[in-house]
């Protein structure tokens, strides 16, 4: 048992709660082509949940870079929403957590107004959102809202829980396997969220 205070659960959102690769990808290609730059999924692929404007600067001079980001953020609110869809196990985790009085909040590296639209889709609706913060910098909010545990499947969410002091759970539904996340601190890994669902106690605090 635990207390419903002492459960309050930090998650990532693309490929943690929600399956966004197809409207990455399509939105990346169109802001790279526009540019003359050809990125294949595979290419694109292990960058899902990296800072935009770094995902960027692998394929694009830096002075291109700013501007591709406000291409591929006003596509990706036109296009990329409606192709995504939440991961197995996510609205349940979601529900059971704030039906067991605990807290929910969304730290993600995307900018807040796509983090909002995206949720809104997919029908979870956490207590708090947090945008535009990855690998460590994701620690603070996590500190300032009291999370117990910290849900991603990105190697930098694993370090922004072990930087918060939270317990560290790692879901290998993006690019990362189970050793990666092993490797960079996880206390847990998972294969999808469904398997979290009984496991409140394990994200609550001690």
């Amino acid at each position: 048992m635990y207390d419903a205070n002492r459960l309050v659960v930090g998650f990532d959102l693309d490929m943690t709660l929600v399956d966004s690769r197809d409207g990455i990808v399509a939105c990346m290609q169109s802001a790279l082509g526009s540019r003359g730059v050809t990125a294949t999924p595979e290419q694109l692929w292990p960058l899902i949940g990296a800072p935009l404007l770094d995902n960027l600067a692998h394929f694009l001079p830096a002075d291109q870079v700013e501007a591709a980001a406000d291409d591929y953020r006003a596509d990706y609110l036109v296009r990329a929403i409606e192709m995504t869809v939440p991961l197995a196990g996510a609205r349940e985790l979601v529900q059971a957590i704030h039906g067991a009085g605990g807290t929910v909040l969304v730290v993600s590296a995307k900018n807040p107004p796509a983090v909002t639209a995206t949720l809104e889709h997919v029908g979870i609706s956490p207590d708090v959102v947090v945008g535009d913060l990855f690998g460590h910098d994701k620690s603070a909010p996590l500190r300032e809202h009291g999370a117990t545990s910290y849900v991603g499947d990105h190697v930098g969410d694993i370090q922004a829980a072990r930087a918060a002091g939270v317990t560290a759970v790692g879901v290998t539904s993006g690019p990362a396997d189970a050793d990666a996340l092993r490797t960079a601190g996880a206390d847990l890994v998972v294969d999808d969220l469904c398997e979290l669902v009984p496991r409140l106690a394990e994200l609550a605090a001690d």
